[in-house]
């Protein structure tokens, strides 16, 4: 019996060390403190927030080579901090945004004041919010990822720079921006396996930004679009989602990739079982007209993706692109939708995205013309 309550007591100290090695694995002390809990997640794997009983908070993102800890207004920044975790003091503001899908994050929030500084420009934006801040001048541009006008950054006295993974293929300008006392943030949404898992970046920035409970509340609204739409199961029908670039070339979406998850989510089956290469970072694929043909000719519904190749009208415009296009069954039966050009730009609401999908799929959208994120080609 001793040795039974022995075993017990000692199964139970272990599960609380390992719960507190997982509480903070990639946490530190700070001012003598330890983390008093974390963020819990649903679907992103890429990013953690830690919280102490003083206020900070620390923000790690992907294998914890960026790590950045918050602290309260009015505080010292606690000494012998780890060289690697950069320290931001609150209220974070005039940041230069160079990452493009994370400006709808900070509008869902109504935080685009937090933001001073942009890398792209006014007509680039499909956010109506951001073109609004960049007409009035609460927003200004200040040059795009690779080439940023570091004098316009000082000036504004920036404190934080958001950068997509692009700059990984301009390392000198990460450098620069960082000896000039500007620290980086390197968005890893996009390399999230679930899509939702993008959405939930916005608790990330909600941590950044104090603004909790409203990400909460907007993050909650995008799983519920996503509970109701899969409580609905497969609808047995097949997609293809395409453009065709200038090369003649059709671009799909790799397997795996988020979107194509979006379809299977939505209750669709994605025509391609197993294209791209999983080694390679990039998210499509080009193959030859005759290749898309033979896949997806017999597919219930093809989506055209306008985001990069820019929108077509109608389907005659469709078919222009090349009249293979018109012996498609999708085409004949009129199951043809196009990609809105905020598409990319709104990772806000993929899960009203998803819902979309199903409407079109499950035939609720039979009658519409339009849903959120897409348009019937006629």
């Amino acid at each position: 019996m001793k040795r039974l309550t022995e075993n017990i007591l000692y199964f139970l100290l272990l599960i609380l060390c390992l719960g507190f090695v997982n509480l903070s694995a990639s946490a530190i002390s700070v001012n003598g403190e330890e983390p008093s809990h974390s963020m819990e997640l649903e679907y992103a794997e890429q990013f953690s927030v830690d919280y102490y009983p003083d206020g900070s908070k620390l923000l790690t993102l992907g294998d914890s080579r960026q790590q950045f800890l918050l602290v309260p207004a009015g505080s010292e920044i606690p000494s012998g901090l780890p060289e690697n975790i950069v320290p931001l003091n609150k209220p974070v503001k005039n940041i230069y945004l160079a990452a493009t899908a994370v400006m709808c994050l900070f509008d869902a929030m109504d935080r685009l004041d937090a933001i001073r500084l942009s890398g792209t420009k006014e007509d680039g934006w499909y956010i109506e919010g951001a073109r609004k801040a960049m007409q009035d001048g609460s927003i200004i541009y200040a040059g795009k990822y690779s080439e940023p006008d570091y004098e316009l950054l000082l000036e504004n006295e920036c404190s934080l720079a958001i950068e997509s993974q692009m700059i990984y293929h301009k390392p000198e300008v990460k450098e620069k921006l960082e000896e000039l006392g500007i620290p980086v943030i390197v968005d890893l949404s996009s390399a999230e396996t679930h899509p939702l898992g993008r959405t939930e970046w916005i608790r990330f920035y909600g941590a950044l930004l104090d603004e909790e409970e409203k990400a909460d509340q907007l993050f909650t609204e995008q799983t519920g679009y996503l509970n109701s739409t899969a409580s609905g199961g497969s609808t047995g029908k097949t997609a293809a989602f395409f453009y065709i670039n200038s090369a003649n070339m059709v671009v799909v979406r790799k397997s795996g990739d988020y979107v194509s998850k979006m379809i299977e989510l939505a209750g669709g089956n994605y025509v391609f079982d197993n294209i791209g290469d999983p080694e390679k970072s990039t998210a499509t694929a080009s193959i030859e007209m005759e290749t898309f043909f033979a896949a997806a000719r017999d597919a219930d519904v093809i989506f055209y993706n306008s985001t990069i190749a820019g929108e077509v009208n109608d389907l005659a415009e469709l078919i222009a692109k090349n009249p293979l296009l018109a012996e498609f069954r999708a085409v004949k039966e009129g199951n043809v939708w196009c990609t809105a050009q905020n598409m990319y730009q709104d990772t806000t609401n993929l899960g009203q995205m998803i819902q979309s999908f199903h409407l079109i799929f499950s035939g609720e959208a039979e009658n519409q013309d339009e849903l959120p994120y897409f348009f019937r080609l006629k």
